[in-house]
């Protein structure tokens, strides 16, 4: 680089190269000279930063798998913040552990199964509502720390990914299913 467009007494930052783009000949606004143009370019990325590109890449092409964990974390995050605020609200939640089962009695009285097969699924995500409920419930009136219910988030968390996962994984695509 020759000395002419390298920049003098610039202050750089570390790990950056500057160079001075060399003075316009015509004039600035007002008939005034115009300064010089210093470009600040930065060098290659460091190891880390190539590291939290690659993860931050890989994470971002698989964020649909990873669904059931920011749900988890941003429930945990208001719980922790509603506790905070209004511990009563707990109270407030606590009949709404009762909303899944009420969905369940609706559906076998207006949407009747003759598999078994949905029945156990039905079940099953009223029984997954009900501990979801409970849980937040209980996570807002005393704290998402409390006792066990950082245990018991933890392990709802871990179960949900796995058969958020595994549903993924083993369903058809639903493209496919209409053609």
């Amino acid at each position: 680089m020759s000395n002419r467009t390298r920049a003098r007494g610039a202050k750089i930052p570390p790990g950056a190269t500057a160079i001075r783009v060399p003075r316009q000949r015509r004039r600035g606004f007002g008939g005034r000279q115009m300064g010089p143009i210093i470009l600040v370019v930065p060098e290659k990325p460091s190891l880390a930063a190539r590291a939290t590109y690659a993860v931050g890449g890989w994470v971002w092409d698989r964020r649909r798998s990873w669904a059931p964990t920011g749900i988890a974390v941003v429930a945990f995050v208001a719980a922790a913040i509603v506790h905070v605020l209004a511990w009563w609200t707990g109270l407030v939640l606590a009949p709404a552990t009762a909303a899944p089962l009420v969905w369940l009695w609706w559906t076998s009285r207006h949407r009747p199964a003759e598999a078994r097969s949905v029945r156990r699924w039905r079940r099953g995500l009223a029984l997954l509502g009900i501990a979801a409920a409970a849980w937040a419930a209980l996570a807002v009136a005393f704290g998402p720390t409390a006792g066990p219910l950082e245990l018991l988030w933890l392990i709802a968390t871990i179960a949900a990914q796995a058969l958020w996962l595994q549903l993924r994984r083993t369903s058809p695509d639903p493209i496919e299913e209409i053609r």
